[in-house]
C-alpha cells in the first residue's frame, strides 16, 4: 500500500482551441484536448437533503422554538452570516452546492403564518380553531394546555386552496435561491409517518415550479403507509412528466420496521411491492443527528468500528431496554433497522421475488430543525434551536419530559456527496438516481469507488484513475454481472483527506453475500492502512494513535495519512454467489462537539459518561454482484 497527495481539481475546461475545431466540424477525436469526449463527472458536490425551518409547525417551531424561515436557511447554506436564534452569527466554514429544505408535509407552514398574521389565513372553522388554540399557545409561555392545544389542532386538515397557497411558497422560496452551477435548492418536503415506529421519507422533486406547482404534498393526513406515498409519487410522474424519490431515514428508529421482511401492513412481499419502492426509493440517509444507522454491534460483533454514535431506540444510546441482549426478538428487530443488514437482506429477497427492493444508495445529512444545516463537530448547533450551544447544553435532555438521551449524545452529522457532471437540479437528481453518491458524518472526505475484472495495482497510482475506474468498470452505485471464468472482482479506490479536516486512518471495504445455501454473512477487509501499518496473523491493526488534546479541543495531523488509494481483489469470491460491497472510510481520532462546549464555556468536571472523542468517517454507495 502506497499513499501520495493528487489534486482533486473540479470541472475540466476545455481549450480555446478545441472549441474552434468543435465548431468548424472536426471530429472531437481529432483534438489535442483529451477532455473533449470526457462524459463521466468529475467533481463532487457536497449538501444537505434533510433541513427544517418554521416552516416544519409541530416539532421545529412549536417545539423547537425555530423562527428562522427558508430564506435564512438557504442563505447560511450558501455561506452567508445569519443570526441564529440566541443572536449570536453563523456562518458555515464552507458553502454547501445544494440544499433540500425538507419541512414537514402536515401541517406545513401554519404556524409560521400564524406567527407572521397571514391575511390569507382561512377564517373557516379550522382556520379559526388553529387561530384560538395558538393564542392559548402563545398566553401559556409556549408550553402546558397551549401547546398540546396547538398540537392536536394541528391535526385539523385545513381547505385544500390554502394548503396549495402554503405549497406555493416553499417552491417560491427554492425558485429563488435557486442559480444552476452555483447552487442548487432542490424543492422538496418531509412525508412523516405516525408514533414511534419511524418510517419517515424526504421527498425530492427533479423538477421547478412549472410541474411541482402542480400538485401538494402527501402527507400523513392522507395515509400513514409508505406504499401509498410511492403510489402518490407515481401519480405525480405520470400526470405531470417530472421526477421525484424518497429517501428514508433513522431506520435506527424505526422499530425494526424500515428493512422488514414483510409489506409496512404485515402483508408478504410481492415482485410488484419491491419494484415500486426500488423505484422511487434508491437511496437511504445512513447518518444524521439522531445517531448512524451503518451498523450495530450487536448484529456485527467483530466489527470494531460498528459501535459508532448508537442509539438503541428514542430514548438514545442510554435506552435501558434489551440492547444488552442477544435475544432472537431484539435481532431481528435490528435487523429491519440497520443499513448494512438490510443490504444482506435484500439478497435474500433477491432470490425470492426476482428484484432486490433494499438496492441502496447511502448518502448522509443532517435533519437539523433549527435552519442550520450544521454537521461539523466545532460548529454544532443542535437538533432544534433551543438545542443551541450553552453551557448546560450536554447534560441535559433532548425532550425536556424524558430523562434520556441527553443532548450529549447527539451526533453531528452529516452531508451528501454527489457525483456530478455539474450543479444543477437534473445533473445531482440524475447521480442520485443512479445512486454515484456516498454519506459523510460531516468530513468532506473525497471518495472514489469503482469495481471491475481487470484493474490492476499501478492504477491506484495514476493521476487519471477516475478515467480508469470509469473505462473499465463500474462506479459506486454500479452493477457487476457475469463474473469471467476464473476471475475475482478487483476494486479501484482512492480516499483523500477533507482539506481542513483530518488526516485519514484506513479504508475497509465491506462485503456482504448469501452463500449457496442460503446463509448471509458479512466481512470486513482493511484494504489500505495509513502510516505503513499492516495487518497481524489474525487480521487485527493496531490502533493509529490519538492526537486529540479535551481540554484544548485540538488535535494534529502527525499521524494518520491525507490520502490512500489502493487496488484491491476479493481473496473469497465465489461467481455463484449475490454480493455487495461498500467501502467505508475512516478519519483518525478528533474531538467530538462537547469537546468545543467544554473549551468554549470552560466548563470543568464534564460527567464521564460524555463522549469527548470520535472518529469520523465517510461510507459509499454500494456496487452489487450478480451472477
Amino acid at each position: 500500500m502506497k499513499t501520495y497527495i493528487t489534486n482533486q481539481g473540479g470541472t475540466a475546461l476545455l481549450f480555446t482551441a478545441a472549441l474552434s475545431m468543435l465548431s468548424q466540424g472536426v471530429a472531437a477525436e481529432e483534438s489535442y484536448s483529451p477532455h473533449v469526449n470526457q462524459a463521466h463527472p468529475t467533481q463532487v458536490y457536497w449538501g444537505d437533503t434533510h433541513v427544517h425551518t418554521n416552516y416544519s409547525s409541530h416539532d421545529a417551531n412549536v417545539t423547537g422554538g425555530n423562527r428562522l424561515d427558508p430564506e435564512i436557511a438557504y442563505r447560511f447554506a450558501r455561506g452567508e452570516v445569519v443570526e441564529a436564534w440566541n443572536g449570536m452569527p453563523v456562518k458555515l466554514g464552507r458553502p454547501l452546492d445544494f440544499l433540500v429544505v425538507a419541512d414537514h408535509g402536515a401541517g406545513l407552514g401554519i404556524v409560521a403564518a400564524l406567527q407572521a398574521s397571514d391575511p390569507k389565513f382561512p377564517t373557516t372553522e379550522a382556520g379559526a380553531g388553529l387561530s384560538d388554540a395558538y393564542e392559548l399557545f402563545v398566553e401559556s409561555s409556549e408550553s402546558g394546555p397551549g401547546s398540546t392545544a396547538l398540537r392536536n389542532a394541528l391535526k385539523v386538515r385545513l381547505p385544500a386552496a390554502y394548503r396549495h397557497t402554503l405549497w406555493q411558497r416553499v417552491i417560491v422560496n427554492a425558485e429563488k435561491y435557486n442559480e444552476p452551477d452555483r447552487f442548487t435548492a432542490f424543492i422538496g418536503y418531509e412525508w412523516t409517518s405516525g408514533g414511534f415506529t419511524n418510517l419517515h421519507r424526504v421527498v425530492i422533486y427533479r423538477d421547478g415550479a412549472d410541474k411541482t406547482k402542480q400538485t401538494t404534498p402527501f402527507t400523513i393526513m392522507d395515509s400513514h403507509q409508505p406504499e401509498d406515498l410511492w403510489n402518490y409519487l407515481d401519480n405525480y410522474q405520470d400526470s405531470t412528466g417530472g421526477e421525484v424519490l424518497a429517501i428514508p431515514h433513522n431506520s435506527n428508529l424505526s422499530g425494526g420496521e424500515m428493512f422488514a421482511r414483510h409489506k409496512f401492513g404485515g402483508d408478504p412481499l410481492t415482485g410488484e411491492w419491491a419494484r415500486l419502492r426500488g423505484r422511487f426509493e434508491p437511496l437511504m440517509e445512513i447518518t444524521q443527528f439522531k445517531g448512524d444507522s451503518e451498523a450495530h454491534p450487536v448484529l456485527s460483533p467483530t466489527d470494531e468500528f460498528a459501535d459508532f454514535e448508537t442509539w438503541n431506540g428514542w430514548r438514545g444510546a442510554t435506552e435501558q431496554e434489551a440492547s444488552k441482549s442477544n435475544s432472537d426478538e431484539y435481532i431481528t428487530r435490528k435487523q429491519g433497522e440497520y443499513a448494512r443488514s438490510a443490504l444482506k437482506v435484500g439478497l435474500d429477497i433477491q432470490t425470492e421475488l426476482g428484484i432486490n427492493p433494499f438496492k441502496y444508495g447511502i448518502i448522509g445529512s443532517t435533519d437539523s430543525h433549527t435552519s442550520l444545516a450544521t454537521a461539523a463537530n466545532d460548529n454544532f448547533w443542535g437538533k432544534f434551536s433551543k438545542d443551541g450551544p450553552s453551557a448546560g447544553r450536554v447534560s441535559t435532555p433532548w425532550v425536556p419530559s424524558w430523562e434520556t438521551p441527553l443532548k450529549w449524545e447527539m451526533n453531528a452529522a452529516g452531508y451528501a456527496g454527489v457525483w456530478a457532471k455539474e450543479n444543477t437540479r437534473k445533473s445531482l437528481f440524475d447521480a442520485m438516481k443512479r445512486k454515484e453518491v456516498y454519506g459523510s458524518t460531516g468530513p468532506r472526505i473525497t471518495l472514489r469507488f469503482f469495481g471491475g475484472w481487470n484493474y490492476e495495482e499501478q492504477d491506484a497510482m495514476r493521476p487519471d484513475l477516475a478515467r480508469v475506474g470509469y473505462t473499465s468498470g463500474v462506479p459506486m452505485g454500479g452493477d457487476l454481472t457475469q463474473a469471467p471464468k476464473g476471475e475475482s472482482p478487483s476494486f479501484l479506490i482512492r480516499a483523500t483527506k477533507d482539506p481542513d479536516g483530518a488526516n485519514l486512518d484506513r479504508i475497509q471495504v465491506i462485503k456482504g453475500w448469501r452463500d449457496n445455501e442460503g446463509d448471509l454473512h458479512e466481512k470486513i477487509h482493511n484494504v489500505a492502512l495509513s502510516d505503513g501499518r499492516k495487518e497481524n496473523r489474525g487480521g487485527k491493526v493496531r490502533p493509529v494513535g490519538n492526537t486529540v488534546n479535551v481540554p484544548d479541543a485540538s488535535y494534529n495531523n502527525s499521524i494518520g495519512d491525507p490520502e490512500l488509494a489502493v487496488v484491491w481483489k476479493d481473496p473469497d469470491f465465489d461467481a455463484s454467489e449475490l454480493a455487495f460491497y461498500y467501502v467505508r472510510v475512516l478519519e483518525i481520532p478528533t474531538p467530538r462537539w462537547p469537546a468545543y462546549d467544554a473549551k468554549f464555556y470552560d466548563l470543568k468536571d464534564m460527567p464521564e459518561e460524555i463522549v469527548m472523542v470520535t472518529q469520523e468517517r465517510a461510507y459509499s454507495s454500494p456496487i452489487w454482484y450478480t451472477p
